[in-house]
């Protein structure tokens, strides 16, 4: 397992593949928001370091699938750094934005799946780091929000766009609206959440191994089936489907498809060629 730094304030650990079936499919990196003492609220350092490391996760084919989780044990993340931005100017906010875009768009187009590791708050921005990926995991202690609109701003970081995609346009207004802190067990009930977990380190462990059993999977099928369906959502069903078949002839004639037929009929764990 190794470990890269990004300012300090990120690392990515790689979790290698090993003998068992489920590792033999790829390898787990997991991201980890690690500015503790800030409940990693996202500073403009902060940002480019998440950006960083997702431009080099997207650019490594050798990962199937990334886990987002936090070194502090209060807080996944707490969201912007109000106390950064009540120093910055107009101009110094407007220079910083394409900057905190990066960081979300960094972790919302990773090409492999992505899996949330959530306890304590993840409010704001640190909610739409969450909602950026494809899985949220929490445990008992996660609160989560985006609760922009009290103190004077909006959702930034996606949460308008990618709330509703997840619970409706009505729920998504009355979360927004209200700024409403959601607790684990409503948030689960209502979708914000997708799997539950104990208190303690629950949400990373559970994260962890839902992310093992997806990187037992083809590497290639993974990335494609994220494409179909992250291109396909809101079209019509026609343009959809054609999106789908752009997808499928990217993996049909791959080394990937000939070694999963064969392990299939040999009854032994896939060796993925793309791994």
């Amino acid at each position: 397992m190794g470990e890269v730094r990004y300012g300090g304030l990120v690392r990515v650990e790689r979790h290698d593949g090993g003998t068992s079936p489920a590792e033999l499919g790829g390898r787990v990196a997991e991201l980890v928001l690690d500015r503790p003492e800030a409940m990693n609220a996202v500073s403009t350092a902060m940002a480019q370091a998440v950006a960083e490391a997702c431009a080099d996760l997207a650019a490594d084919p050798a990962v199937s699938v990334t886990v987002l989780s936090s070194s502090n044990a209060k807080a996944f993340c707490v969201g912007a750094d109000l106390k950064e931005r009540n120093s910055l100017t107009d101009a110094e906010l407007a220079r910083q934005r394409p900057l905190a875009r990066a960081c979300y768009t960094g972790v919302l187009e990773l090409p492999m799946p992505t899996v949330a590791a959530v306890h304590g708050y993840a409010l704001g921005g640190g909610f739409e780091l969450a909602l950026a990926c494809d899985v949220i995991v929490a445990d008992d202690t996660a609160v989560v929000g985006l609760p922009e609109v009290s103190v004077g701003v909006i959702p930034g970081g996606g949460g308008t766009q990618l709330l509703p995609r997840r619970v409706g346009a009505a729920r998504a207004a009355e979360l927004i609206f209200t700024a409403r802190r959601v607790q684990a067990a409503e948030a689960a009930e209502i979708g914000l959440v997708d799997q539950l977990a104990p208190a303690g380190a629950g949400a990373r462990d559970a994260a962890l191994a839902l992310a093992e059993r997806i990187a037992a999977n083809s590497p290639v099928g993974l990335r494609a089936a994220k494409r179909a369906l992250r291109l396909g959502h809101g079209l019509d069903l026609r343009s959809g489907l054609d999106i789908e078949d752009a997808a499928w002839r990217t993996v049909a004639f791959s080394p990937d498809r000939a070694e999963g037929v064969s392990a299939f009929t040999s009854k032994r764990p896939p060796r993925w060629p793309s791994a």
